[in-house]
């Protein structure tokens, strides 16, 4: 086997260009499909940072009815749910696959939010606990965040996003500044933001906006949720965002706290007398029940979407592996026909069929092994290029690299098969003729 490599190499270094040439369709066909895999690979992992989560592995589970979010300012019948205390969150913690939990209130104010005689629009006005900011991936650039105390003492204290904070204080700083909330006036003590990862979404449909940048250029602030019943002057169910475990316990963490906080919901049915039977189907289809965001599926089906693409991707590269197999098929002929008196004089001293086979697939192997080898250090190569040119990440990956070296030897092999065979099956009286 050795002296049969090793006779391969010599017959492609005593021909340099023709076995460059014939590498040619393998090493493209390689290099393209390392080069897919690594970026279609390196783009799910993108998706599941972005969409998943946002990379922190959290979902919020809001008020929904008919797929829509819901909240008792919205007019809405919110019979049957409860308003949940502070040891809903225990509950929620103790689940296996959640880590943390939060609860908040949510509000968009259109009026009543004034600073400087100017009145603000389109705030999304947040009543939370401490812990809000941190579970959401919110830091802050200046001041403090919300304490126990604020909690404790019905403090009147705002955070801002810094977008607002700017755009109210004109480049001031914010913290130590008043703003009025329905004529109540709170004392700004602190500025956040939250990382930029760099996600662009691609936008197909109002759903798709809805999804990404509803909430893109609206203010935030964050109030202490003990001051929250002042403004809202009423009851209302709590909003919730839970942490889970890992990206892949999203979905259990999501279902598991429905049922949690959708198990102390009173079905309207259970107020009619004759349905007693129809309560044991759980609430009803219209009902305000809790629900998460379905990031997850989102993602998990932009993933199959991505992997079937690069299904067909794959399909149209390998039709260069085949063109480089004919054309090895092609240069091992060639090969057989110029070699033809070098094989009868093989066949005369005593060479077995079998030797004068595994001589040309042999060669064959190493030709086509060779261009695979070059055709994966070409294809990353060629991934981290297209990954900087396009901004996407890229992931390369081993299996594709050991299947891509061991699938170029098989071709090899296989194309290799018909001239290795007509080779061993040559007469040597008329080989040693041949001219």
């Amino acid at each position: 086997m050795l002296e049969n490599i090793r006779i391969s190499f010599q017959g492609i270094l005593g021909h340099k260009m023709r076995s460059l040439l014939t590498m040619l369709g393998i090493i493209i066909g390689i290099a393209a499909i390392i080069a897919i895999v690594s970026t279609i690979k390196g783009t799910n992992e993108q998706i599941k940072e972005n969409l998943i989560g946002t990379g922190d592995n959290t979902l919020k589970i809001t008020t929904q009815q008919n797929g829509y979010e819901v909240s008792p300012g919205d007019g809405m019948d919110m019979t049957g749910v409860p308003v949940y205390d502070a040891s809903i969150l225990e509950k929620l913690k103790g689940l296996d696959s959640v880590t943390d939990a939060c609860m908040y209130h949510q509000k968009m104010m259109y009026q009543w939010i004034y600073c400087r005689d100017n009145e603000l629009q389109g705030v999304q006005l947040i009543g939370t606990d401490d812990k809000y900011l941190a579970i959401n991936g919110y830091h802050i650039l200046r001041g403090r965040g919300l304490v126990e105390a604020d909690q404790k003492g019905f403090r009147n204290v705002v955070i801002l996003d810094r977008e607002t904070a700017y755009s109210l204080f004109e480049g001031e700083d914010a913290v130590n500044q008043t703003i009025e909330v329905k004529g109540i006036p709170f004392t700004v003590i602190g500025v956040m933001d939250k990382e930029d990862d760099g996600f662009e979404p691609v936008v197909n449909s109002l759903s798709d906006y809805q999804t990404y940048y509803a909430n893109e250029n609206r203010s935030i602030m964050v109030i202490p949720d003990s001051i929250w019943p002042v403004i809202s002057t009423y009851d209302e169910p709590y909003q919730f965002i839970v942490k889970a475990k890992d990206t892949e316990s999203m979905s259990v963490a999501a279902k598991e706290a429905e049922d949690l906080l959708n198990a102390g919901i009173r079905s309207r049915k259970s107020s009619m007398p004759d349905t007693a039977e129809e309560e044991k189907g759980g609430l009803e289809n219209d009902q305000v029940k809790y629900k998460s965001e379905d990031t997850l599926e989102k993602a998990k089906e932009l993933q199959k979407l991505a992997n079937s693409t690069k299904s067909q991707l794959i399909w149209i590269a390998g039709i260069s592996l085949l063109v480089g197999g004919i054309g090895v098929m092609n240069i091992m002929l060639v090969s057989v026909t110029e070699r033809t008196r070098e094989i009868g004089l093989k066949k005369a001293l005593g060479a077995r069929r079998k030797v004068i086979l595994g001589q040309f697939l042999t060669e064959a192997s190493v030709l086509t092994s060779l261009g695979g080898i070059i055709g994966v250090g070409a294809g990353i190569g060629l991934a981290y290029f297209i990954g900087k040119l396009a901004e996407v990440p890229v992931a390369v990956s081993g299996w594709s690299i050991v299947i891509s070296v061991v699938f170029s030897m098989v071709i090899g092999i296989l194309f290799g098969l018909i001239p290795s065979i007509k080779a061993s099956k040559l007469d040597p009286i008329e080989a040693l003729r041949y001219e």
